[in-house]
Formats: structure tokens, sequence, C-alpha cells
């Protein structure tokens, strides 16, 4: 069994947690200074403990999920060997500044809070591909290998992309409750609509144009709210978000070359 320390309990990183324990495939130790974050996820692992070095001493993978203001502190408190390896998710810190830090193998992960329910979209960065590694992230999800410097865009995508998800579905159901449905009745509707689409684009070796063309059929309804849509600037402002969200993220990026 894989041993995984996760450091940083937060949303992120309890969700790496969680997630984990519904795999159970990994021994899991969690490691947060915040009393109350490790209260809160001593459920779902093996252990939890704020003493980083204890935390850290026998795991195969190492993740350290806090904010980046502070990786350069938490990475100064580690000691690593080469045998381990330490996967750093903080939106903007290259692999290259962990790795001053540290004697292990290095990954950068762009995950997102998915992880919790085994429904995570995450993308990796390494060197070479690693066995333990690729093992927890297929018990979280589905995962990419992509370039690092496509790390800002994974990041704008989907890490923050949930978000902008969310307001979607948000809108969605705020529409059907102006027409008259039930606010529950409407975002449950709304979010398993999201749901079964999205799975069906995974599942489908066809073009996203062409999965439109197959609901939007001639005369019928859905043609109708897609015309709306084709006649706005939806589209853009969508791609705004995303191109707004990637800036940020090499702006947190440019700190780190600067060191």
């Amino acid at each position: 069994m894989t041993t995984v320390s996760v450091i940083g309990c937060g949303h992120m990183g309890g969700a790496l947690v969680k997630g984990l324990s519904r795999a159970d495939t990994h021994r899991v130790t969690a490691c947060d200074l915040d009393t109350d974050a490790l209260e809160a996820i001593e459920p779902y692992c093996a252990e939890t403990t704020s003493d980083v070095a204890a935390a850290t001493a026998d795991a195969d993978v190492v993740f350290v999920a806090v904010k980046p203001d502070v990786v350069g502190a938490v990475l100064g408190d580690l000691d690593l060997s080469a045998d381990q390896t330490l996967v750093t998710i903080a939106a903007g810190v290259p692999r290259s500044f962990a790795a001053e830090h540290t004697d292990a193998t290095v990954v950068r992960l762009m995950p997102n809070l998915a992880a919790e329910t085994g429904t995570m979209a995450a993308a990796v960065s390494w060197d070479t591909p690693d066995a333990d590694v690729s093992a927890v992230l297929d018990a979280l999800g589905e995962f990419v290998v992509i370039d690092e410097d496509l790390m800002d865009v994974a990041t704008a995508l989907n890490g923050s992309g949930p978000a902008f998800v969310y307001y979607l579905i948000k809108s969605m159901q705020e529409g059907a409750v102006a027409e008259g449905m039930a606010p529950g009745d409407a975002r449950t509707l709304a979010a398993q609509t999201f749901k079964g689409a999205a799975e069906t684009v995974l599942r489908s070796e066809e073009s996203l144009d062409d999965l439109i063309d197959a609901v939007a059929t001639e005369g019928g309804t859905t043609i109708e709210g897609m015309e709306v849509l084709w006649d706005s600037d939806a589209d853009a402002v969508v791609g705004d978000a995303v191109h707004a969200a990637a800036d940020r993220s090499r702006e947190l990026s440019s700190g780190f070359d600067d060191e």
C-alpha cells in the first residue's frame, strides 16, 4: 500500500484526503498546524499530526497543499530523500523552485476540489511518469500530462473552472425558478444536466459542435435557446474568465522566477 502525506488540510488538501479515503488504496497521513482542520479530516485518514518531519519521514508521496506564499517555509521544514516524491499543487509555484529545496523527485499538479468525490480533473507535469503519483491520481479522477509551461492554463481551466461551472449552474437554476420551478428541483436538474453532459463528452469521440447539433434539432426547443447563446458573446466572456485566471497564475509564477 502506498503511503501518502498531505501537508495542508484546507479545502484542496482536505479534498485529496477525503477522496483517497473513498478509494481505500492508500495509507494517508494529514499534517496541518490548524488543529480544527486536523479534527475535521481525522475520520478520513490513518493519522493526523502537526509535525511535518514526522508526517513525511516514511511517505512514498508527499503532497504540499498550502498557499503559494508559504510553500518556501514548508519546503524548508522537509527532509525528503531521493526515493520519495514531492507533489506541489500551489498555483504558480514551478518545479524548479521546489527542486531547490529537496532531494525528492518533484511533480507539479493542478487538481480540483472534485477529488473529494473521485471525479477530479487534474493536470500533472513531471520529467518521467511516476507510478505512485499515477495511482493516486487514478483513485481521485481523471488526469492529463502536460508541459509545465501550460500549467497556468490548467490552473485556470480545471483549477478555477469549477467555480465557472457553478456560476453557469446557478444561472440555469435561476432561469428555471423564474419560470416557476422550485429552487431545489431546479438546482438538481441543472447540476445533473451538467454532470450528464460532461460524462457524455468524456465518453464520446464526437466533436462538441456535433454533440450540440445532436440536441439542437431544427424546429425544436433547444435550438431556440442556442440561438440566444450564438447571438451573444457568452463564449467570449467565458474565455475571458479563463484568460484572467491564467494571467493571475502567471503573475504568481513570476514572483518565484525572481527568487
